[in-house]
Protein backbone atom coordinates (compact mmCIF):
# COMPACT_ATOMS: atom_id res chain seq x y z
CA UNK A 1 0.00 0.00 0.00
CA UNK A 2 1.07 3.58 -1.03
CA UNK A 3 0.04 6.86 0.78
CA UNK A 4 -0.04 9.36 -1.84
CA UNK A 5 -0.39 13.12 -1.19
CA UNK A 6 -1.37 15.73 -3.88
CA UNK A 7 -1.59 19.38 -3.76
CA UNK A 8 -4.62 20.82 -5.77
CA UNK A 9 -5.91 24.28 -6.82
CA UNK A 10 -9.69 24.43 -7.86
CA UNK A 11 -11.80 27.59 -8.89
CA UNK A 12 -15.04 27.01 -6.89
CA UNK A 13 -17.19 29.09 -8.38
CA UNK A 14 -18.97 25.68 -9.72
CA UNK A 15 -18.40 23.23 -7.49
CA UNK A 16 -20.89 23.02 -3.88
CA UNK A 17 -17.76 22.86 -1.67
CA UNK A 18 -15.01 20.38 -1.11
CA UNK A 19 -17.04 17.63 0.33
CA UNK A 20 -18.74 14.88 -1.15
CA UNK A 21 -22.59 15.98 -1.54
CA UNK A 22 -24.89 13.59 -3.48
CA UNK A 23 -26.16 14.54 -6.12
CA UNK A 24 -23.62 17.39 -6.18
CA UNK A 25 -20.43 18.94 -8.06
CA UNK A 26 -17.93 18.82 -5.39
CA UNK A 27 -13.99 18.76 -5.50
CA UNK A 28 -14.13 15.85 -3.34
CA UNK A 29 -16.29 13.81 -5.47
CA UNK A 30 -14.62 14.96 -8.74
CA UNK A 31 -11.17 14.03 -8.17
CA UNK A 32 -12.54 10.69 -6.12
CA UNK A 33 -14.08 9.85 -9.45
CA UNK A 34 -11.49 10.00 -11.29
CA UNK A 35 -8.84 8.00 -9.04
CA UNK A 36 -11.04 5.44 -9.00
CA UNK A 37 -11.09 5.45 -12.88
CA UNK A 38 -7.42 4.88 -13.13
CA UNK A 39 -6.86 2.70 -10.01
CA UNK A 40 -9.85 0.73 -10.51
CA UNK A 41 -10.23 0.46 -6.80
CA UNK A 42 -13.98 1.76 -5.89
CA UNK A 43 -13.19 1.46 -2.31
CA UNK A 44 -10.55 4.99 -2.54
CA UNK A 45 -11.43 7.57 -0.61
CA UNK A 46 -9.21 10.52 -0.46
CA UNK A 47 -9.00 12.95 2.26
CA UNK A 48 -8.51 16.91 2.24
CA UNK A 49 -6.71 19.32 4.67
CA UNK A 50 -10.19 20.88 5.55
CA UNK A 51 -13.19 21.71 3.75
CA UNK A 52 -13.79 24.10 1.87
CA UNK A 53 -17.24 26.19 1.77
CA UNK A 54 -18.98 26.71 -2.09
CA UNK A 55 -17.60 29.25 -3.73
CA UNK A 56 -14.37 29.90 -2.18
CA UNK A 57 -11.34 28.43 -4.31
CA UNK A 58 -7.95 26.82 -3.17
CA UNK A 59 -4.27 26.86 -4.93
CA UNK A 60 -2.50 24.70 -2.22
CA UNK A 61 -5.61 22.12 -1.32
CA UNK A 62 -3.75 18.70 -0.04
CA UNK A 63 -5.31 15.62 -0.16
CA UNK A 64 -3.78 12.06 0.48
CA UNK A 65 -5.30 8.41 -0.44
CA UNK A 66 -4.00 5.06 -0.14
CA UNK A 67 -3.30 3.25 -2.93
CA UNK A 68 -1.98 -0.25 -4.54
CA UNK A 69 -1.31 1.40 -7.76
CA UNK A 70 2.15 0.97 -8.90
CA UNK A 71 1.86 4.49 -10.92
CA UNK A 72 4.71 6.54 -10.29
CA UNK A 73 4.35 9.37 -7.71
CA UNK A 74 5.73 12.10 -10.47
CA UNK A 75 2.98 10.83 -12.93
CA UNK A 76 -0.05 11.69 -10.92
CA UNK A 77 -0.02 14.99 -11.78
CA UNK A 78 -0.35 14.39 -15.69
CA UNK A 79 -3.00 10.82 -15.33
CA UNK A 80 -5.03 13.27 -13.11
CA UNK A 81 -5.42 16.31 -15.43
CA UNK A 82 -6.32 14.98 -18.34
CA UNK A 83 -9.64 13.30 -16.69
CA UNK A 84 -10.23 16.31 -14.53
CA UNK A 85 -11.96 19.27 -15.52
CA UNK A 86 -11.01 22.27 -16.10
CA UNK A 87 -11.44 24.02 -12.58
CA UNK A 88 -9.99 21.70 -10.89
CA UNK A 89 -5.77 20.94 -11.69
CA UNK A 90 -3.56 18.60 -9.50
CA UNK A 91 -0.52 21.17 -8.80
CA UNK A 92 2.17 18.05 -7.71
CA UNK A 93 2.12 14.50 -6.25
CA UNK A 94 4.91 13.11 -3.30
CA UNK A 95 4.48 9.86 -1.98
CA UNK A 96 4.30 9.72 2.10
CA UNK A 97 4.57 7.36 5.16
CA UNK A 98 1.23 5.05 6.00
CA UNK A 99 0.63 7.25 9.37
CA UNK A 100 0.79 10.66 7.00
CA UNK A 101 -2.79 12.28 6.65
CA UNK A 102 -3.89 15.89 4.71
CA UNK A 103 -5.92 16.82 8.01
CA UNK A 104 -4.49 15.70 10.94
CA UNK A 105 -0.87 15.94 10.26
CA UNK A 106 -1.01 20.07 9.05
CA UNK A 107 0.53 22.40 11.20
CA UNK A 108 -0.66 25.63 10.09
CA UNK A 109 -3.04 26.83 7.38
CA UNK A 110 -2.68 30.15 5.41
CA UNK A 111 -5.98 31.80 3.74
CA UNK A 112 -6.07 35.02 1.41
CA UNK A 113 -8.74 36.85 0.64
CA UNK A 114 -8.55 39.58 -2.42
CA UNK A 115 -10.70 43.10 -2.03
CA UNK A 116 -11.41 45.23 -5.18
CA UNK A 117 -11.37 48.51 -4.68
CA UNK A 118 -12.18 50.03 -7.96
CA UNK A 119 -14.93 51.97 -8.62
CA UNK A 120 -16.20 49.42 -11.07
CA UNK A 121 -15.64 45.69 -10.92
CA UNK A 122 -12.60 44.02 -12.56
CA UNK A 123 -14.38 41.81 -14.99
CA UNK A 124 -11.24 39.37 -15.26
CA UNK A 125 -11.26 39.12 -11.96
CA UNK A 126 -14.89 39.40 -10.33
CA UNK A 127 -14.73 35.62 -9.62
CA UNK A 128 -12.15 35.68 -7.60
CA UNK A 129 -12.23 39.32 -5.71
CA UNK A 130 -15.05 40.46 -3.43
CA UNK A 131 -15.63 44.46 -5.31
CA UNK A 132 -16.23 47.03 -2.43
CA UNK A 133 -15.96 50.03 -4.03
CA UNK A 134 -15.99 52.39 -1.08
CA UNK A 135 -12.91 54.01 0.22
CA UNK A 136 -11.20 51.68 2.64
CA UNK A 137 -8.35 52.78 5.31
CA UNK A 138 -6.07 50.23 4.97
CA UNK A 139 -3.98 51.55 7.86
CA UNK A 140 -7.11 51.17 10.33
CA UNK A 141 -7.35 47.46 9.23
CA UNK A 142 -3.86 47.06 9.96
CA UNK A 143 -4.05 48.38 13.06
CA UNK A 144 -6.91 46.31 14.32
CA UNK A 145 -5.60 43.19 12.89
CA UNK A 146 -3.31 43.54 16.04
CA UNK A 147 -6.02 42.31 18.44
CA UNK A 148 -6.19 39.00 16.99
CA UNK A 149 -2.63 38.02 16.59
CA UNK A 150 -2.19 35.46 19.12
CA UNK A 151 -4.27 32.67 20.98
CA UNK A 152 -7.82 33.80 21.32
CA UNK A 153 -11.31 32.18 21.43
CA UNK A 154 -12.95 33.25 17.62
CA UNK A 155 -16.54 33.03 18.92
CA UNK A 156 -17.08 36.17 17.92
CA UNK A 157 -15.79 35.18 14.54
CA UNK A 158 -17.30 32.01 13.47
CA UNK A 159 -20.58 31.01 12.39
CA UNK A 160 -22.89 30.53 15.23
CA UNK A 161 -23.97 27.09 13.77
CA UNK A 162 -20.20 25.82 13.89
CA UNK A 163 -20.31 22.19 15.51
CA UNK A 164 -17.28 22.14 17.29
CA UNK A 165 -17.47 23.49 21.15
CA UNK A 166 -13.28 24.53 21.74
CA UNK A 167 -13.35 27.85 19.61
CA UNK A 168 -9.78 28.88 20.50
CA UNK A 169 -7.12 29.11 18.08
CA UNK A 170 -3.87 30.64 17.28
CA UNK A 171 -3.22 33.45 14.27
CA UNK A 172 0.49 33.75 13.84
CA UNK A 173 0.47 36.35 11.21
CA UNK A 174 -1.66 38.99 9.34
CA UNK A 175 -0.39 40.75 5.65
CA UNK A 176 -1.74 43.30 3.80
CA UNK A 177 -0.78 43.45 0.06
CA UNK A 178 -1.78 46.33 -1.68
CA UNK A 179 -1.42 46.32 -5.91
CA UNK A 180 -3.41 48.55 -8.23
CA UNK A 181 -6.87 48.63 -6.94
CA UNK A 182 -6.76 45.22 -5.05
CA UNK A 183 -6.28 44.65 -1.48
CA UNK A 184 -5.33 41.48 -0.29
CA UNK A 185 -5.47 39.93 3.36
CA UNK A 186 -3.21 36.66 3.95
CA UNK A 187 -4.01 34.80 7.59
CA UNK A 188 -1.72 32.27 8.66
CA UNK A 189 -3.11 30.17 11.64
CA UNK A 190 -3.07 27.01 13.72
CA UNK A 191 -6.54 26.42 12.19
CA UNK A 192 -9.93 28.04 11.23
CA UNK A 193 -13.04 27.66 12.28
CA UNK A 194 -15.84 27.82 9.95
CA UNK A 195 -16.29 31.07 8.05
CA UNK A 196 -13.83 32.69 10.71
CA UNK A 197 -11.33 34.28 7.88
CA UNK A 198 -14.64 35.69 5.78
CA UNK A 199 -16.22 37.13 9.14
CA UNK A 200 -13.00 38.84 9.84
CA UNK A 201 -12.69 40.33 6.59
CA UNK A 202 -16.40 41.74 6.92
CA UNK A 203 -15.19 42.92 10.54
CA UNK A 204 -12.11 44.89 8.92
CA UNK A 205 -14.16 46.05 5.74
CA UNK A 206 -16.29 47.92 8.69
CA UNK A 207 -13.29 49.05 10.46
CA UNK A 208 -11.72 50.31 7.37
CA UNK A 209 -14.68 52.20 6.08
CA UNK A 210 -14.74 54.11 9.59
CA UNK A 211 -17.38 52.04 10.84
CA UNK A 212 -15.99 50.38 13.81
CA UNK A 213 -12.89 51.68 15.43
CA UNK A 214 -9.85 49.30 15.67
CA UNK A 215 -10.01 49.55 19.44
CA UNK A 216 -13.47 48.24 18.93
CA UNK A 217 -11.85 44.49 18.46
CA UNK A 218 -10.77 43.70 22.27
CA UNK A 219 -14.27 43.99 23.26
CA UNK A 220 -15.48 42.21 20.27
CA UNK A 221 -13.49 39.39 20.98
CA UNK A 222 -14.14 39.60 24.59
CA UNK A 223 -18.00 39.17 23.85
CA UNK A 224 -17.93 35.81 22.27
CA UNK A 225 -20.92 36.49 20.63
CA UNK A 226 -21.36 36.47 16.72
CA UNK A 227 -24.03 39.49 16.27
CA UNK A 228 -20.81 41.97 17.66
CA UNK A 229 -18.67 40.90 14.53
CA UNK A 230 -19.09 42.61 10.89
CA UNK A 231 -20.66 40.79 8.32
CA UNK A 232 -19.57 37.24 6.59
CA UNK A 233 -17.56 38.23 3.43
CA UNK A 234 -18.59 36.98 0.38
CA UNK A 235 -17.31 33.41 -0.38
CA UNK A 236 -15.92 34.23 -3.62
CA UNK A 237 -13.02 36.11 -1.91
CA UNK A 238 -11.28 33.74 -0.58
CA UNK A 239 -8.40 31.33 -1.38
CA UNK A 240 -7.16 28.80 0.75
CA UNK A 241 -3.29 29.26 -0.06
CA UNK A 242 -1.07 26.71 1.34
CA UNK A 243 -1.30 24.11 3.75
CA UNK A 244 1.63 23.62 5.83
CA UNK A 245 3.39 20.17 7.07
CA UNK A 246 6.87 20.29 9.03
Amino acid sequence: MRNIRLTVAYDGTDFHGFQVQPQLRTVQGVLQEALRLITKEEALQIHGSGRTDAGVHAWGQVVNFVTRSRIPVEKWPVALNVRLPNDLVIREAFEEPLDFHARFSAKRKVYRYMIDRAPYPNVFQARYAYHVPYPLNPDRMREATAYFIGRHDFTSFCAAATPVEDKVRELYRIDFEEKDSFLSITFEGEGFLWNMVRILVGTLILVGRGRLSPDDMPAILEARDRTRAGFTAPAHGLTLWEVIYQ
